[in-house]
Formats: structure tokens, C-alpha cells, sequence
């Protein structure tokens, strides 16, 4: 049996809210194929862990995907088996526990002084502009070794990536934002290469250098440019989430801030919620089927993640933030050989520094109006604003 077709549905509904959708298709159609977006939609959690978690089926090499355009290169994002495991692995070691624990996170205490510090007590001010996305961006400079680029230029470069590489309309604007982006990114890991090659730093571009291993310029500057687009906007959108879901649910906020061990499941109930990165795609290697339809060899799959954390199987009012959920199994950093690297290192970074920092300072924080905050992306999605009464 073929999928079903859906001939109406827009890139611009779904960029707008994609939830009512999937709710409908989860329901009706959990495998559906999606004229605009050229792909079969695959919408049930059970479906989406099932393809990430067998990649001599279901490739990551999608050649119609617009990020090797947006990124000019083909990353790892898009490699399975050994090719992904070594580039992986040339960086892992910036990442590791003991970097994270001894060198990141007492860093990570620092620039939070230092940028929450900054905020005007009593004033309205926005948190995705003033705080999200610069403090990601600095906290990712230094795991990367890019400490030199400023904090705009980061996030700039961050969002131009992750708009191409999610630009499934192939719009021109976007392709050629990044390709503009692209170029300073090069120049800025080159000027690097010196600094970092001289001795081994606990920086991804130095590990990339200095690794038993060591790969090529094209390498590190493709793995360095995936981590600027997911490194900074993952976190900075679900910090923005995270606080967005406290300040409206009272009886939750006042529950973590009264218990320092819920700062954790916040965070992982945040991304179930919204999830950062709401889909990916799989090319499908041999004829096989889905809930009985056919997916034919050749074919594009795209894994919902924000619908599989939704799903009705394993989630009770899937669409409510509620950090007491137990069994919290979401897909949010994905799962399989390309669970989300730099996972570990987020979760401290909001759960175990910014967030309970921040309520320190400003314990009485309000959101006069929670329906001025947007959130918008089909992609990649989060809040494009956060107004908040620092108090």
C-alpha cells in the first residue's frame, strides 16, 4: 500500500505550528507523504527510534537535503558508519566528562556572572536577545576554540546555517546569506590554526589538530560549522523555552525553585516540549515498509521528532509542559549513532548554571504578556522573543 499524499499542506503552515498537524497525522496518517516538503512524514516515536537506530537502512546521506548547499560541505550530519565515526571522533574529546566537569563549566560560571550580571534590575527586557543567544554563543566560542569571534557574528553565523540548511522550499535568500556566512566562518577558523596547532587545548579545533587521527581543513571547518548551528541555537531556544514554560506555570516554577533536583528534568521536559530540532531526514536503502506502507528503496523518510514527543503512546497531554512527567523517553538529541554530541554539555549548561542563576538574581522575574512570544520554525524551532519584568 502506498502513503497517502498531502497536496495542501504548506512549509509555511507547518514554520507557523506544526503541532496541530501532527497530531492529525499521528492520528489518521502516521505515514504520510508531504508534497511541499518532498518527503515521507513519519510521525509515530516508535517509526522515528526505529530509523535512527538502524542506519544500514535508513541513510543519513539525503542527497536532496539543502544543508550540504547552506553548509558547503558534506558533514557528518549526512555520513553514516566509519566516514561519521571518525570526523565524530576527531572532536569528541572537547566534549569529553572530564573537560566538561573541570574546563567547561566553571568557564560556563564565569561568563554566567558576567552576562547576567549585565541585566537591568526591574526593567522589561528581552531574554532571547540580551541573554539566550550571547551567552550561547560565548559558551560555545571556547568549546570550539573561536574566541576571538564576537558574539553577533556567532549568532549571525548560527541562524544563517541553520535557515539553509532547513530551507526545504530552496529559496535563493537563504543559500546566499550562507554563503557569505560560510566565507567568514573560514577565515575566522584559519586565523585559528596556528593558536591551536602550537599545543593541544581543550578546544574541538585543537583536538581535531592534535588527534591520532588528525583530519583535514575541509573536516574541521565542516564539523566546526555544524557545531555553531546546532550549539548555539539548541541551547539558546531551550533556555527561551525552559523559561517560558516556568513563568507560565507558576506552580512549577515555585516547585523547582524550592527543589534544586527538578532544574534537570525542566530542561529535559523543555525540549520534549519543544524540540530544537524538529525533524530529520533518512534515505531509505532497500524497498521496506512502515505501519504496512511502502517505502520504496530511494526514498526520502523525515523523522518527526517533535511529533514522536508527543505521542499519545507514551505521553499523557503530550502538548502541556509539565517537568513531573516520569519516563521522560523523548527524542529530542536524537538517538542511534547520531545522538546529539554536545548533549551532556547543554544540559549542564542550562540546568546546572544559567537557569538556577538566574532566578537567583531575579527570583520574582514575570512575563507581563506570554502571548507577545513567537514561536515559529518547521526545521529548527523555538521563541523569537521573550519579554521578561526582571525582579
Amino acid at each position: 500500500m502506498q502513503a497517502p499524499v498531502d497536496d495542501t499542506l504548506t512549509i509555511e503552515e507547518l514554520t507557523r505550528d506544526p503541532y496541530p498537524v501532527y497530531r492529525k497525522f499521528r492520528s489518521q496518517s502516521p505515514v504520510i507523504r508531504v508534497a511541499s516538503v518532498g518527503r515521507t512524514m513519519i510521525t509515530k516515536a516508535q517509526d522515528t527510534r526505529h530509523i535512527k537506530d538502524n542506519p544500514s537502512l535508513f541513510s543519513s546521506d539525503d542527497p536532496q537535503t539543502p544543508m550540504k548547499k547552506a553548509f558547503q560541505a558534506h558533514t557528518l550530519m549526512r555520513k553514516d558508519g566509519a566516514d561519521h565515526l571518525r570526523d565524530r571522533n576527531s572532536m569528541v574529546a572537547a566534549f569529553s566528562p572530564a573537560n566538561i566537569k573541570n574546563v567547561w563549566i566553571p568557564l560556563y560560571h564565569q561568563i554566567s556572572e558576567d552576562y547576567i550580571g549585565r541585566l537591568p534590575r526591574g526593567e522589561t527586557v528581552d531574554l532571547f536577545s540580551q541573554l539566550a543567544a550571547p551567552i550561547s554563543a560565548r559558551c560555545l566560542a571556547h568549546v570550539i576554540g573561536l574566541t576571538d569571534a564576537n558574539d553577533e557574528d556567532l549568532c549571525r553565523w548560527s541562524q544563517t546555517l541553520i535557515d539553509g540548511a532547513g530551507n526545504f522550499g530552496w529559496r535563493a535568500e537563504p543559500f546566499e546569506k550562507s554563503d557569505i556566512a560560510n566565507e567568514e566562518i573560514n577565515r575566522c577558523i584559519d586565523a585559528t590554526l596556528d593558536f591551536n596547532g602550537a599545543e593541544l587545548r581543550p578546544n574541538a579545533i585543537s583536538a581535531m589538530l592534535h588527534g591520532e587521527d588528525p583530519v583535514g581543513i575541509d573536516i574541521i571547518r565542516s564539523n566546526i560549522k555544524i557545531v555553531i548551528g546546532g550549539g548555539i541555537n539548541e541551547p539558546r531556544d531551550a533556555l527561551c523555552t525552559a523559561l517560558f514554560g516556568l513563568l507560565t506555570n507558576p506552580d512549577q516554577r515555585d516547585a523547582v525553585l524550592s527543589d534544586a533536583k527538578l532544574w534537570m528534568p525542566t530542561i529535559e521536559e523543555t525540549v520534549r516540549w519543544v524540540a530544537p530540532i524538529q525533524v530529520s531526514s533518512r534515505r531509505v536503502l532497500e524497498d521496506t515498509q512502515i505501519r504496512g506502507i511502502d517505502i520504496a528503496k530511494g526514498d526520502v523518510v523525515m523523522t518527526i521528532q517533535a511529533s514522536a514527543n508527543h505521542d499519545e503512546e507514551l505521553f499523557e497531554d503530550g502538548h502541556l509542559f509539565n517537568i513531573h512527567r516520569s519516563n521522560n523517553r523523548h527524542q529530542a538529541f536524537g538517538n542511534g549513532p547520531h545522538f546529539c554530541m554536545g548533549t551532556h554539555i547543554a544540559r549542564r549548561m542550562i540546568a546546572d548554571v544559567v537557569l538556577p542563576m538566574l532566578f537567583d538574581r531575579f527570583p520574582k522575574m514575570e512575563l507581563p504578556d506570554p502571548d507577545v512570544v513567537k514561536f515559529w520554525g518547521f526545521g529548527f524551532r523555538g521563541p523569537l522573543n521573550l519579554p521578561v519584568t526582571l525582579q
